[in-house]
């Protein structure tokens, strides 16, 4: 089931502005090698300003009440998953017929390090996972303790 236009839209938003965040930042390097402090600044101003644009898209998207730690690590699990398995391989598929070898670098490194974020993220949510039964057991003994408690009182 394809998303309603506006979440289409405002995905669209939040990649835009991602995008123009990373491009400021980059140009902003380049302008710092450069000698030109001043627009670096200028590049760099703007860049957080289209962070919090981006933030701003992300809230509608993820509205707070919707999310939890896990959820937000399946998500990057997905995430990250969907690069190493379908949008790298195929990026370096074309770069291979292309003959850009600096692209397939590239695109490799980025397979590697997204197999291990997607890992990173497992780990976590399993660690997540074992402290939230923990603490559930804790957190039992706390309500039974409570109610024993209450019953010597009556």
């Amino acid at each position: 089931m394809q998303a309603p236009t506006t979440i289409q839209n405002i995905e669209a938003a939040f990649a835009g502005e991602s995008m123009a965040h990373t491009k400021y930042m980059f140009f902003a390097k380049v302008c710092r090698a450069a000698g030109d402090v001043e627009t670096a600044k200028v590049f760099e101003e703007t860049a957080a300003q289209e962070v919090q644009h981006a933030l701003g898209h992300l809230d509608l998207l993820y509205p707070a009440g919707t999310m939890t730690p896990a959820k937000c690590l399946e998500m990057a699990i997905a995430g990250e998953t969907h690069e190493y398995t379908e949008m790298y391989p195929s990026f370096r598929h074309t770069a291979v017929e292309e003959g850009n070898q600096a692209a397939v670098a590239e695109i490799d490194e980025q397979i590697a390090e997204s197999r291990e974020h997607a890992h990173q993220f497992r780990v976590t949510l399993e660690k997540a996972a074992k402290r939230f039964a923990a603490l559930a057991k804790v957190e039992e003994k706390h309500a039974n303790h409570y109610r024993d408690t209450l019953a010597l009182l009556k």
